[in-house]
Parts: structure tokens; C-alpha cells; sequence
């Protein structure tokens, strides 16, 4: 093959492709609309391939659109179309379409609808004027919605909701994958201190899982304040710059991708101050991004988080191996191993 024909046909893909881009945003529209209608909710209760007539029924759907909307999420395959006989097709479940059930074992609902949401989605639109700018660190975020986010979610008790059972949603899915793939990491644990814990859905899992760990909830005092009590978890109002409870071993999932490099130390730091010098060890639960490597799948959900971080928070970002490295020096710590785990995170466990 020449290399005419080869730029022949990468224009063609080309030309094809921006158009995925240009109309990107109905795919996560359409996403958004059958978490609002409980379609996915509906069809699973249904036990077997449904047809349109009676899936508009019972959602009080105008049939024509709703099959529309269908048409789209069966061509991406979060739906399936099957046979019911030979005149009627139904809609069935997938496993990506279980993901979007309102409290369901996989549901990213919660996530999805936080990050399509208005205050979520308007940030995005102020990225160029972040990449732009280099001398203050006002996120996009800020500047849509008047507050950094946690300010937001502090003043909006909505809001604030909305972001924890998002967490909630990823919490599910990491601390599951965390469960099954580094459970020697909990070994010798019996106090655990989950720093950002938000509601607590990480640590309640955490403490089923390895029934010896006495979990404790450290986060700010109006996220803690609604937080479910339990026997077995002490919810712990404070700030992670200033103190962290003492415990075994600290627990943070998704916490240091909110804050830069000089701040990922101060927490770190206080992590260290927290634990025993002997036996004692940070667990960290984060993406480690591919440096200078073709990426897969899992690797590109990663370069959109880090994208999302620059969007939403002042001065998030997801890191590499090396990255990594250094803030875990640079905060003390004199070893640390990473393993990869079935999510987009990897465990990272660091030792004094």
C-alpha cells in the first residue's frame, strides 16, 4: 500500500471521525436522559426483552422519541434489541446498562449525573482560558460557579449530596477491585483512618470485608455531619492540612488527585505524623498514568480524568510513576510499591 493510499484513507476515517466529536455530546445526553427516566431501572425489573409499547407505557414516554433514544444507546450497546417473536423486538439489560440503575451494585448514576449536571458541565467551557493562563490558579470550575468546588458543595447542601453519592458510586467500583486484588494490604490493620471519606461508602465496605479493621471517617464537618453511623466506623469532623486521626494505616482513594504537588506533601506529611513509625503504612488509591507509552482503554479514562482535574478543581491533576515518586519522597516516606488493581486506580502503598 502507498502512502497516498494510506493518507487517503486516514483523511477518510478523518473526516468521519469529527463528526463524533461534533455530536459527541448526544451520547452522554441520551446516558443522562435514561438515568432521569429510570429506563434502565425499568427494563431490568421487566425480566425479559420489552417492547417499546409497553416500556413507553410505563414510563409515560411519547413512543416515537423514546425509540429514537433507544436507537442510539442499542447502536452503542448499552441496550440490546431482541427478537420477541416475529413481528415485535424488545429492549434487555447489558452490563453497561446496569451501570446506569438507580442504586443498583454497579450504578454510576450518581457520577454521571454529577458530571453531565449544569454546575459540573459549565466549567468545561472556560478550558482554553485555563490552559491560557499562568498566573493565578482559579479553576474553571470557580469561575462558572462563583466558589471552588468544595466551597460549592459546602453552601449547596444539593449539591454536596449529589457529589457524595457520586464518590459513593466510584467508591463501589475501586474499593471492590481494591478488595479483590491487594487484600494483603489490609493485613495487620485493625485501625483504619479513610481520609476524604465522605459518607463512608469505601470504609463500610473496607471493615465488611476485613471484619478486624476499626474504620474511622476522617472529612470536613458538614460531610461527616450526615454521614450514617455505624458500630464499627466513628465519623471524624476535621482538616486533613492541619491533623489526621492516629491509626494503623491511612487510607486515601481519589483524594490527592485534588491538589498540587506542594499540597499532595502537606497531606502526606500528616498521613506520616498519623501512623506508627514501625509498622505503619499509607494506602493510596489513585491512578498512575502511562508516561510516554501507547495507552489502552483503562489508560485513556485516566487522560480524561487528569483533563477533568484541570477543569473542576484549582490544581488537581493525575500523575505518573515518576510524579508519584517524588511527592512520596519528598513527604518522608522511604519505600513505597504499586500495584495495579481491575479500575482505572492503582494501589499505592507507602512506608515510612
Amino acid at each position: 500500500m502507498g502512502d497516498m493510499e494510506v493518507t487517503i484513507k486516514e483523511e477518510a476515517r478523518a473526516e468521519i471521525k469529527i463528526w463524533n466529536y461534533v455530536f459527541g455530546y448526544a451520547k452522554i445526553a441520551a446516558v443522562k436522559c435514561a438515568i432521569e427516566l429510570g429506563i434502565a431501572d425499568v427494563i431490568e425489573n421487566y425480566g425479559s426483552p420489552m417492547p417499546l409499547s409497553e416500556l413507553a407505557s410505563a414510563l409515560r414516554c411519547e413512543p416515537s422519541r423514546l425509540h429514537r433514544i433507544m436507537r442510539l444507546m442499542v447502536h452503542d450497546r448499552i441496550f440490546k434489541q431482541e427478537p420477541i417473536n416475529q413481528h415485535t423486538v424488545g429492549f434487555s439489560s447489558t452490563p453497561l446498562s446496569r451501570c446506569l440503575i438507580k442504586g443498583g451494585e454497579k450504578s454510576m448514576a450518581a457520577f454521571i449525573l454529577l458530571m453531565s449536571g449544569p454546575t459540573c458541565l459549565a466549567p468545561w467551557h472556560s478550558l482554553s482560558a485555563r490552559v491560557l493562563e499562568t498566573d493565578h490558579n482559579i479553576s474553571p470550575f470557580e469561575v462558572a460557579n462563583g466558589k471552588d468546588i468544595w466551597s460549592y458543595a459546602e453552601a449547596n447542601p444539593d449539591f454536596s449530596e449529589l457529589f457524595n453519592n457520586a464518590m459513593g458510586c466510584k467508591a463501589r467500583l475501586t474499593v471492590q477491585a481494591t478488595i479483590e486484588g491487594c487484600p494483603e494490604v489490609f493485613d495487620g490493620v485493625e485501625n483504619l483512618v479513610d481520609i476524604g471519606g465522605g459518607n463512608a461508602t469505601a470504609l463500610s465496605l473496607l471493615v465488611k470485608a476485613f471484619p478486624w479493621i476499626r474504620g474511622i471517617n476522617f472529612d470536613l464537618p458538614h460531610v461527616v455531619a450526615v454521614a450514617p453511623k455505624s458500630d464499627s466506623i466513628e465519623n471524624v469532623g476535621g482538616d486533613m492540612f492541619m491533623s489526621i486521626p492516629n491509626a494503623d494505616a491511612a487510607f486515601l482513594m481519589s483524594v490527592l488527585h485534588d491538589w498540587d504537588d506542594e499540597e499532595c506533601i502537606k497531606i502526606l506529611k500528616k498521613c506520616r505524623e498519623a501512623i506508627p513509625e514501625d509498622k505503619g503504612k499509607v494506602i493510596i488509591v489513585e491512578a498512575v498514568l502511562e508516561e510516554d507509552k501507547e495507552v489502552d482503554e483503562v489508560g485513556v479514562v485516566g487522560l480524561m480524568l487528569d483533563t477533568a482535574m484541570m477543569a473542576i478543581t484549582n490544581k488537581g491533576e493525575e500523575r505518573t510513576l515518576k510524579e508519584w515518586s517524588y511527592v512520596l519522597r519528598q513527604s518522608g516516606f522511604t519505600r513505597f510499591n504499586v500495584k495495579p488493581i481491575r479500575a482505572v486506580q492503582s494501589v499505592i502503598k507507602a512506608y515510612p
